[in-house]
């Protein structure tokens, strides 16, 4: 029986997390090393919680239990009495593998141990704890109180009751869980980063220009977002290391990274996040405006040009 979580890590993801469990009627305890990055993750779920409210989502009463739900905490010693933790740290195996270490040492037995990772693997994550059969990823996407996916992934040792304890959790929070298997890019990225990859080679190569693939996927395919629109928003820094995990998994050339994602990370555009990408972010401003770099199509290593080969005799 799950009464109390620990998220660990209250960035965009665990604060998001936090929030669905706190309005679930859960007890969460949100752990973060930076009190300020706490103090900010409480103002975050109090605007959002407000906007549910304004829209007739919540009432009052729902709105203040999940606020009293939430206790905050800079040592990990906080996770002691729950029983469930789910880890929400940067995308970074070095620091999920220290976390998890960490998590093993202090959680109590019969806790089960979730990962919020997009890409890393559970079964290397549960490797380095003395119960992988209590280890699984719980992949929620962004927005978190919005977006009803949850990527249940098994690792190779998680056991079907940990499995199936997590899918019911899911219902409850009113999300939906879809079970996968432990396989680089799970299901969510091994689908979606190829076609973004594939949209920043179209724009590489000179096919089109930012805004107009964009406007195809977006009105031909029916998508809310467009590739480019969406790498930005997801981070070109983590779009470029879900890619390299693809490409080292698998060991196949058509996941090698775009060499402009390269170069755009390198040269620190990574979106939203940094203010520039494929488009310009101002802050306040709704209005989506393409990156002066990308203002104009530029060539790139493939003109797109046909040679016609020798005139007809």
């Amino acid at each position: 029986m799950i009464g109390q979580v620990s998220v660990i890590g209250a960035g965009t993801m665990g604060n998001g997390i936090a929030h669905v469990f706190a309005q679930a009627g859960y007890k969460v305890v949100l752990i973060d090393l930076q009190e300020p990055q706490l103090e900010k993750a409480l103002v975050t779920i109090t605007k959002n919680l407000d906007r549910q409210l304004s829209k007739g989502v919540i009432t009052e009463e729902v709105r203040q239990s999940a606020l009293d739900n939430i206790t905050l905490a800079t040592t990990m010693n906080a996770i002691t009495e729950s029983q469930l933790v789910i880890e929400a740290a940067t995308e970074n195996a070095d620091i999920k593998l220290r976390i998890f270490k960490n998590i093993d040492e202090l959680a109590p037995p019969g806790c089960i141990l979730a990962t919020n990772t997009s890409s890393i693997s559970i079964t290397r994550i549960a490797a380095v704890t003395s119960r992988p059969d209590a280890v699984i990823g719980m992949h929620f996407m962004n927005p978190v109180p919005v977006m009803k996916l949850v990527e249940v992934i098994n690792g190779y040792s998680t056991s079907a009751y940990v499995t199936s304890t997590i899918v019911d959790l899911s219902r409850k929070l009113g999300k939906i869980p879809a079970v996968v298997n432990d396989y680089p890019g799970f299901i969510a990225n091994r689908i979606l980063m190829p076609m973004i990859n594939e949209a920043i080679f179209s724009l590489y190569e000179n096919v089109a220009g930012v805004e107009s693939i964009d406007t195809v996927m977006k009105l031909g395919m029916a998508h809310p977002m467009g590739p480019l629109q969406l790498a930005d928003f997801i981070g070109l820094d983590v779009c470029l290391s879900i890619m390299q995990v693809l490409f080292e998994g698998f060991g196949n050339p058509r996941y090698a990274p775009c060499p402009l994602l390269v170069n755009m990370v390198t040269a620190g555009k990574l979106g939203v996040k940094s203010g520039e990408g494929f488009y310009s972010y101002t802050a306040g401003s709704k209005e989506l405006v393409v990156s002066p770099r990308f203002s104009e199509t530029r060539p790139g290593p493939v003109s797109g040009k046909i040679d016609p080969g020798p005139p007809a005799e």
